[in-house]
C-alpha cells in the first residue's frame, strides 16, 4: 500500500458557528475503502471537500501525491440542461481536465451496463438532462465517475435515489471493478458493511479511525463507551471511598477489581430480542381490531401506468411490512392508497385505522414556530407502546439537543426538517405508520434511535425503503413490486427480492419475475451450472429459515401450554401459530421448487 493523501493538524470552521474540525491528522492509502459517519452537521461533507482540495483548511495542511487523480460526487450537482447523457458520461463538460480522454476504453456498451445497474435501463445516450429529475441526474453523474479510471473516488451519499437492487449492484461494482481508493459518506449501513474496510467517525471536532465496516465500528464504539463507563464507575467508587475515609478513617485494604474485555460476546450477551412479537401483536389488535386494510380485486393506476391489476391483499394488526421495488414500480402510489390520499374500488380500511403518512416530499411545516413548539403543537406527551415521552424527550430521540429544540423551524436543514416531520407524525399517536423512504437525509445515529423506537411501536407498519439494514431490522414481512402489476410475498426477504431481480435481468426480453417453477417452464433446456449452484445456495437459505420458524412454532406451543386456562391468550397464540404455519408452507413450496430444479 502507498500513501496518497495526508491531513496534518487540519482545522476548519465557518463564521459564528465555530470550528467543525480541530487538529485532525489522517492518512489515506491507495487500497483504503473508507466509510465516513457522523451526525448531520458534524463536518462530513466539509472533510470530503478538503480531501479533494475544493476547500482549504483554516489551519494545518492537506497534501496529495503528485499527479493524483481524484473524482468526486458531491451532494449538489449543477448540470447544464442542454447537455445530453453522452455529454455528461463520456464527454468533458462536467469533470476536470485531468479526466479528458481517459474514458475511451468504456465505449457505449460499458456505459450501458453501468446505467442498467444504476436503474436506468431504458435511458438513451442522446437524451437531454434538462427534463430529468434530481435523482436521475445524480445517477448519470455517478455513471460518469464509474466509467473513468481514478486513484481516489469520493462519493457523498451515492445511494440516495437508488433502489435496493441498485445499491446492491453499486456495492458489487465497487468491490469488483474499482481499482483506486474509495471514501464514501452514506447513511446506508448495509452499504458501509459491504464496501468499506475502515470507518472514519466525525464527532466532537475530531475524526476517529476504526478498522472494519459498520458492524465492526458499532462494536468498537460500544466497547469504547463500556470502558468509559467502567472508568467513570471507578472514579465514583474512589470518590465514595474518599468520603468514607474522611468520615471514619482509612478503610480496610481492598483488592482492586479486574476487568476483562471480551469483544462482541460480552457486549451482546444480555441484550434481549429486538421485539416481543407476541406482546406487540396483542397491543396492535387492541388498538386496531382485526381489520386494517383489505384490497379485494383492486386495480390501481398512476396516471396512465398500471400499478396493480386485480390484486387481493390483506394487511392485519401488528403487521410490519416492507415494500421493495425499483424506482417507478408503484410503491409510493400504493402507499398513498393506504394513507387514503387516493382511493380505488375494492379498497377498504378498518374503522379504527388512524394512519400517519411520511411521504418523500417535505410536508409544510410551521416556519414561524420553534422546533419544540412545532412538536407540542401536536402533543405535549406521547405514549409509544410501554413508553411515555414528553415532546422534548421525543425530540432528543431524534437527535435534537436541548439547545437545538429552540431553533426556528425556518432555519432547519433538510435533514432536520425530515426528522421533525417524523416527530410530528409520531406525536399524533397513530396506529398505522406508512413510511415512504424514511431514511432519506438521516444520519446513522438518528437511524439507530428511530429503529429502537419502532421496535416497541405497537401498530401496523408499512415501509417502502431502499435501506436494506432498516428493512431487515424493523420489518417481519417483505413484499415485492416487480412491474407486473402484482404484489408478491417474499418469504426469503431481501435476498429473494434480489434473486428475482437478477432472474428478470437475465431473461430475454425482460419478462416479469415469477417463481422457480415459472422459470423452468419457460426454459427449453436444463438448468445451467450457475443456476444449479445458485439454487443450492437458496436451498440452504430456505432450510435455515424453516429451522428458525420451527423454533418459533415450538416457542408458541410452549406458551400455549403455559396459558392453557387463559382462553383469550390461547386465541391470540393460535392466530400467531397459524401465521407461522402459513409462512412455513410457503417456504416448503419454495424448497420443493428449488429441489426440483437441482434434480433436473
Amino acid at each position: 500500500m502507498a500513501n496518497i493523501i495526508n491531513l496534518d493538524r487540519v482545522g476548519k470552521g465557518y463564521g459564528p458557528t465555530g470550528p467543525l474540525l480541530t487538529d485532525v491528522s489522517l492518512g489515506l492509502d491507495d487500497a483504503d475503502r473508507i466509510g465516513v459517519v457522523g451526525l448531520n452537521g458534524a463536518g462530513k461533507s466539509t472533510l470530503l471537500r478538503m480531501l479533494t482540495k475544493a476547500e482549504d483548511p483554516d489551519s494545518g495542511r492537506v497534501t496529495h501525491r503528485r499527479d493524483l487523480r481524484v473524482s468526486a460526487l458531491p451532494q449538489a450537482l449543477d448540470l447544464a440542461p442542454e447537455l445530453t447523457v453522452r455529454d455528461v458520461v463520456l464527454g468533458d463538460a462536467w469533470l476536470p481536465a485531468a479526466f479528458e480522454a481517459e474514458h475511451e476504453w468504456a465505449g457505449d456498451s460499458g456505459v450501458r451496463n453501468i446505467l442498467d445497474g444504476l436503474g436506468m435501463p431504458g435511458l438513451g445516450l442522446d437524451q437531454p438532462v434538462g427534463p430529468m429529475s434530481g435523482g436521475e441526474r445524480r445517477r448519470i453523474a455517478l455513471a460518469a465517475l464509474l466509467v473513468r479510471p481514478t486513484d481516489l473516488l469520493i462519493l457523498d451519499e451515492p445511494t440516495n435515489h437508488l433502489d435496493i437492487a441498485g445499491v446492491n449492484w453499486l456495492a458489487r461494482y465497487l468491490n469488483e471493478s474499482l481499482r483506486g481508493a474509495l471514501v464514501v459518506v452514506t447513511h446506508d449501513r448495509w452499504f458501509l458493511d459491504a464496501v468499506c474496510n475502515h470507518i472514519w467517525e466525525v464527532a466532537d471536532q475530531q475524526v476517529r479511525a476504526y478498522d472494519g465496516g459498520f458492524a465492526a465500528w458499532i462494536l468498537a464504539r460500544a466497547e469504547r463507551e463500556r470502558v468509559a463507563a467502567v472508568t467513570e464507575s471507578r472514579r465514583q467508587n474512589l470518590l465514595r471511598k474518599e468520603i468514607a475515609w474522611l468520615r471514619r478513617g482509612p478503610p480496610a485494604r481492598t483488592s482492586k477489581p479486574k476487568f476483562r474485555i471480551d469483544a462482541a460476546n460480552a457486549l451482546i450477551a444480555d441484550v434481549p430480542e429486538a421485539r416481543d412479537q407476541v406482546t406487540l401483536a396483542k397491543l396492535a389488535t387492541a388498538r386496531l381490531g382485526r381489520q386494517v386494510y383489505d384490497l379485494e380485486n383492486v386495480t390501481l393506476y398512476a396516471g396512465p401506468k398500471l400499478i396493480l391489476d386485480d390484486v387481493t391483499w390483506h394487511v392485519g394488526p401488528g403487521d410490519r411490512i416492507a415494500l421493495l421495488g425499483a424506482n417507478g414500480a408503484g410503491k409510493s402510489t400504493l402507499l398513498r392508497l393506504l394513507a387514503r390520499v387516493t382511493d380505488a374500488p375494492g379498497f377498504r380500511a378498518g374503522q379504527t385505522v388512524r394512519p400517519a403518512f411520511l411521504s418523500q416530499e417535505l410536508a409544510e411545516l410551521p416556519g414561524e414556530l420553534r422546533l419544540l413548539e412545532a412538536v407540542e403543537q401536536v402533543a405535549r406527551r406521547v405514549k409509544l407502546g410501554d413508553r411515555e415521552l414528553s415532546a422534548s424527550q421525543l425530540a432528543e430521540v431524534f437527535g435534537f439537543t436541548d439547545r437545538r429544540v429552540w431553533t426556528p423551524v425556518a432555519d432547519l436543514s433538510g435533514g432536520e426538517r425530515r426528522r421533525l416531520q417524523m416527530l410530528r407524525l409520531l406525536a399524533g399517536e397513530p396506529n398505522v405508520l406508512i413510511l415512504d423512504e424514511p431514511t432519506n437525509d438521516l444520519d446513522t445515529d438518528t437511524l439507530a434511535s428511530l429503529e429502537d423506537l419502532l421496535d416497541t411501536w405497537p401498530g401496523t407498519m408499512i415501509v417502502a425503503s431502499h435501506d436494506r439494514y432498516l428493512v431487515e431490522r424493523v420489518c417481519d414481512k417483505v413484499y415485492g413490486l416487480f412491474g407486473d402489476a402484482k404484489i408478491r410475498h417474499l418469504p426469503g426477504g431481501v435476498d429473494e427480492y434480489l434473486q428475482r431481480v437478477d432472474h428478470d435481468a437475465a431473461r430475454v426480453g425482460g419478462a416479469s419475475a415469477g417463481s422457480v417453477k415459472e422459470l423452468k417452464a419457460e426454459r427449453t433446456g436444463g438448468p445451467s451450472a450457475a443456476e444449479v449452484r445458485a439454487a443450492k445456495k437458496e436451498v440452504s437459505r430456505v432450510e435455515r429459515q424453516i429451522d428458525k420458524l420451527d423454533q418459533r412454532v415450538a416457542k408458541v406451543h410452549a406458551q400455549m401450554a403455559e396459558h392453557a386456562t387463559d382462553f383469550a391468550k390461547i386465541a391470540e397464540l393460535d392466530a400467531s401459530l397459524k401465521a407461522l404455519q402459513d409462512e412455513r408452507g410457503l417456504l416448503e413450496d419454495e424448497w420443493l421448487n428449488l429441489a426440483e430444479l437441482i434434480s433436473e
